[in-house]
């Protein structure tokens, strides 16, 4: 697999990341099948792993931390999250930014973390939530400087909002964060409007998450499709929105003729396409799924006629 530079911090992480979000013990994830998938990544060039803290409780670091040992001759590069001490999702406006990652909390989530993958130091611990409002406010500065001072990480970054790429470019430009993590997919697009340019500007390394926007750009879901109880994608994908997720992929596969077979890899070339990109970290579960994935890493992209048709298809939606 291909590997780019990782913003100002030199590293070369793989194209193509894993994202351990559905390793957390939720979604019918089984353990022995998410181990086998891991190993299979490493194998074809994966570099570069995204957990949290909450995901499962930790059973997602746990996990990637019973694989990383027999690695030890590669450079793997590990981000972990932090959740906010509120527990509130998206960060809301107007609250003392030490309610969410007071300094102290900080580093203990950090060392709980460090604990769960068998590490002594993190190459990237992220906040799982940001506010602009927070830039020049609370502690949690001083608990990202000490944990660098200690040699517990690396580097520094954060899981923006979701659908809220331009809050946090008051970040960036305060040079206090090395890294972001944000949803950018062919419908959303909305990354591309101010916050690429400003990584690109200040040499932040990109992380793009939801590449195939919770599977509708996978081109499996549909009018008839149902989801489980408590899944959270009967809210994501609610009232008529199924079936306008049909109409969208549909109008996809018409304009650049494709089949719907190929539209998964078309949805991870698009964002490859961009420069400002390190990394997208597709969420993986099983060996087809990060085989299948990990062919897209190979410095390809997309033409530029196919980039220019795809943006036709930015959907600006409401999620909240």
């Amino acid at each position: 697999m291909r590997t780019r530079t990782f913003g100002r911090l030199g590293w070369p992480v793989s194209e193509v990341g894993y994202g351990l979000w559905g390793m957390g013990g939720w979604s019918g994830s089984n353990d022995a099948e998410s181990i086998e998938a891991l190993e299979r990544s490493i194998e074809l060039g994966c570099t570069f792993f995204d957990t949290a803290l909450v995901y499962g409780n930790g059973k997602s670091e746990q996990l990637l931390g019973r694989v990383l040992p027999a690695h030890r001759n590669k450079t793997l590069r590990v981000a972990t999250k932090i959740p906010p001490k509120n527990m509130r999702w998206p960060a809301p406006d107007g609250i003392d930014p030490d309610d969410a990652f007071r300094a102290d909390y900080v580093i203990a989530s950090t060392e709980q973390s460090l604990s769960h993958l068998g590490l002594d130091t993190v190459d990237v611990q992220q906040f799982h939530v940001w506010s602009d409002e927070w830039v020049d406010r609370g502690s949690w500065r001083d608990g990202i400087e000490q944990l660098k001072a200690d040699g517990k990480i690396r580097a520094f970054g954060v899981s923006i909002n979701d659908h809220q790429p331009a809050n946090a470019i008051k970040l960036i430009e305060s040079g206090a964060v090395d890294t972001v993590q944000v949803i950018y997919n062919i419908f959303d697009q909305s990354p591309e409007d101010a916050l690429l340019d400003a990584c690109a500007e200040h040499g932040i390394g990109v992380l793009a998450r939801v590449p195939f926007d919770e599977g509708a750009l996978t081109g499996a879901i549909g009018p008839d499709t149902e989801f489980p109880d408590g899944d959270f994608r009967n809210r994501y994908f609610r009232d008529d929105r199924k079936q306008q997720v049909a109409e969208h992929v549909q109008a996809i596969l018409d304009d650049l003729g494709i089949s719907r077979e190929q539209l998964p890899e078309l949805a991870l070339r698009y964002i490859l396409s961009h420069p400002a990109v390190s990394s997208v970290i597709p969420g993986m579960r099983s060996v087809r799924n990060v085989e299948r994935n990990a062919a897209v890493g190979d410095g390809k992209g997309l033409p530029a006629d196919q980039v220019a048709a795809l943006k036709r298809h930015r959907w600006d939606r409401s999620f909240y």
